[in-house]
Protein backbone atom coordinates (compact mmCIF):
# COMPACT_ATOMS: atom_id res chain seq x y z
CA UNK A 1 0.00 0.00 0.00
CA UNK A 2 2.98 2.38 0.84
CA UNK A 3 4.33 1.95 -2.81
CA UNK A 4 1.03 2.56 -4.14
CA UNK A 5 1.01 5.80 -2.40
CA UNK A 6 4.31 6.58 -3.38
CA UNK A 7 4.01 6.43 -7.07
CA UNK A 8 0.75 8.03 -7.17
CA UNK A 9 2.57 11.26 -4.90
CA UNK A 10 5.29 10.96 -7.97
CA UNK A 11 3.05 10.75 -10.40
CA UNK A 12 1.10 13.90 -9.61
CA UNK A 13 3.94 15.79 -8.84
CA UNK A 14 5.41 15.00 -12.39
CA UNK A 15 1.63 15.83 -13.48
CA UNK A 16 2.04 19.53 -11.71
CA UNK A 17 5.73 20.32 -12.78
CA UNK A 18 4.37 19.57 -16.30
CA UNK A 19 1.66 21.36 -16.35
CA UNK A 20 3.38 24.40 -15.79
CA UNK A 21 5.42 24.21 -18.22
CA UNK A 22 7.16 27.54 -19.06
CA UNK A 23 7.87 27.62 -23.15
CA UNK A 24 6.84 29.19 -26.13
CA UNK A 25 4.22 28.03 -27.90
CA UNK A 26 4.26 27.88 -31.68
CA UNK A 27 2.40 30.79 -33.56
CA UNK A 28 -0.08 29.17 -36.05
CA UNK A 29 -0.07 31.62 -38.77
CA UNK A 30 -3.23 32.39 -40.82
CA UNK A 31 -5.50 30.82 -37.38
CA UNK A 32 -4.33 32.51 -34.48
CA UNK A 33 -5.58 35.93 -33.48
CA UNK A 34 -3.99 38.58 -31.69
CA UNK A 35 -5.01 38.79 -27.72
CA UNK A 36 -4.67 42.60 -27.63
CA UNK A 37 -6.27 43.47 -31.63
CA UNK A 38 -8.07 40.09 -32.63
CA UNK A 39 -6.35 40.89 -36.12
CA UNK A 40 -5.90 37.09 -37.33
CA UNK A 41 -1.83 36.81 -37.46
CA UNK A 42 -0.35 36.45 -40.53
CA UNK A 43 3.16 38.74 -40.64
CA UNK A 44 5.75 35.78 -39.98
CA UNK A 45 8.47 39.06 -39.46
CA UNK A 46 6.31 40.44 -36.84
CA UNK A 47 4.37 38.47 -34.52
CA UNK A 48 5.09 38.19 -30.80
CA UNK A 49 4.12 36.70 -27.73
CA UNK A 50 4.15 36.71 -23.66
CA UNK A 51 4.29 33.50 -21.69
CA UNK A 52 3.42 33.92 -18.37
CA UNK A 53 5.33 32.45 -15.15
CA UNK A 54 2.40 29.87 -15.09
CA UNK A 55 2.72 29.19 -18.63
CA UNK A 56 -0.37 30.80 -20.15
CA UNK A 57 1.08 32.13 -23.76
CA UNK A 58 -0.85 35.22 -25.30
CA UNK A 59 0.14 35.77 -28.95
CA UNK A 60 0.07 39.24 -31.08
CA UNK A 61 0.37 39.98 -34.47
CA UNK A 62 3.52 42.50 -33.66
CA UNK A 63 5.30 43.77 -31.03
CA UNK A 64 3.46 47.00 -30.82
CA UNK A 65 0.06 45.19 -29.75
CA UNK A 66 2.26 42.95 -27.71
CA UNK A 67 3.26 46.34 -25.76
CA UNK A 68 0.11 47.88 -25.76
CA UNK A 69 -1.24 44.71 -23.83
CA UNK A 70 0.67 45.50 -20.98
CA UNK A 71 -0.19 48.47 -20.62
CA UNK A 72 -3.30 46.93 -18.38
CA UNK A 73 -1.62 43.81 -17.62
CA UNK A 74 0.04 42.74 -14.09
CA UNK A 75 4.10 42.53 -15.86
CA UNK A 76 4.96 41.12 -12.11
CA UNK A 77 3.26 37.49 -14.19
CA UNK A 78 5.11 37.52 -17.20
CA UNK A 79 8.02 35.34 -17.26
CA UNK A 80 8.76 35.68 -21.47
CA UNK A 81 9.05 38.53 -23.56
CA UNK A 82 9.02 36.98 -27.32
CA UNK A 83 9.19 39.11 -30.48
CA UNK A 84 9.91 38.01 -33.89
CA UNK A 85 13.54 38.04 -35.50
CA UNK A 86 13.47 40.39 -38.57
CA UNK A 87 16.18 38.37 -40.17
CA UNK A 88 14.76 35.25 -39.16
CA UNK A 89 10.97 35.04 -39.75
CA UNK A 90 8.67 32.82 -37.57
CA UNK A 91 11.73 32.77 -35.02
CA UNK A 92 10.98 33.84 -31.36
CA UNK A 93 13.65 36.01 -29.61
CA UNK A 94 14.04 37.15 -25.86
CA UNK A 95 12.54 40.98 -26.84
CA UNK A 96 14.10 42.33 -23.65
CA UNK A 97 17.48 41.58 -25.03
CA UNK A 98 16.55 42.14 -28.47
CA UNK A 99 17.36 46.18 -30.13
CA UNK A 100 14.25 47.37 -32.04
CA UNK A 101 14.40 49.45 -35.22
CA UNK A 102 11.15 51.90 -36.11
CA UNK A 103 11.46 52.57 -39.81
CA UNK A 104 9.37 53.92 -42.00
CA UNK A 105 10.47 51.73 -44.77
CA UNK A 106 9.37 48.70 -42.54
CA UNK A 107 5.50 48.69 -42.49
CA UNK A 108 4.22 46.43 -39.14
CA UNK A 109 1.23 45.18 -39.01
CA UNK A 110 -0.21 47.91 -36.49
CA UNK A 111 1.47 51.00 -38.57
CA UNK A 112 4.43 51.07 -35.70
CA UNK A 113 6.96 50.79 -38.11
CA UNK A 114 8.96 48.51 -35.64
CA UNK A 115 10.90 45.40 -35.78
CA UNK A 116 12.52 43.39 -33.56
CA UNK A 117 16.43 42.14 -34.19
CA UNK A 118 18.66 39.48 -32.00
CA UNK A 119 21.82 41.22 -33.02
CA UNK A 120 22.34 44.74 -32.50
CA UNK A 121 24.80 44.56 -35.75
CA UNK A 122 21.86 43.03 -37.83
CA UNK A 123 19.43 45.98 -36.62
CA UNK A 124 22.56 48.59 -37.53
CA UNK A 125 22.67 46.90 -40.86
CA UNK A 126 19.21 47.14 -41.45
CA UNK A 127 18.79 50.66 -40.28
CA UNK A 128 22.10 51.84 -42.50
CA UNK A 129 19.48 50.13 -45.63
CA UNK A 130 16.24 51.47 -44.66
CA UNK A 131 16.41 54.38 -42.19
CA UNK A 132 15.05 55.09 -38.59
CA UNK A 133 15.82 55.03 -35.04
CA UNK A 134 17.06 51.82 -32.76
CA UNK A 135 15.82 51.43 -29.46
CA UNK A 136 16.80 48.42 -26.42
CA UNK A 137 13.47 46.98 -24.79
CA UNK A 138 13.41 50.14 -21.94
CA UNK A 139 14.07 52.69 -24.56
CA UNK A 140 10.98 51.12 -26.77
CA UNK A 141 8.48 51.13 -23.81
CA UNK A 142 9.22 54.30 -23.02
CA UNK A 143 9.19 55.83 -26.48
CA UNK A 144 5.45 53.69 -26.51
CA UNK A 145 4.44 54.54 -23.31
CA UNK A 146 1.66 57.12 -24.57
Amino acid sequence: MQTLKYYLIITLLLLLCYGCNVKPQAIDYGNDGCHFCKMTIVDKVHAAEIVTKKGKTYKFDATECMINFIKDFNTSEIQLYLSNNYKEPEVLIDATQATFLISKNIPSPMGAFLSAFKSKDDAKKTQKKKGGTLYNWEELLAHLKD
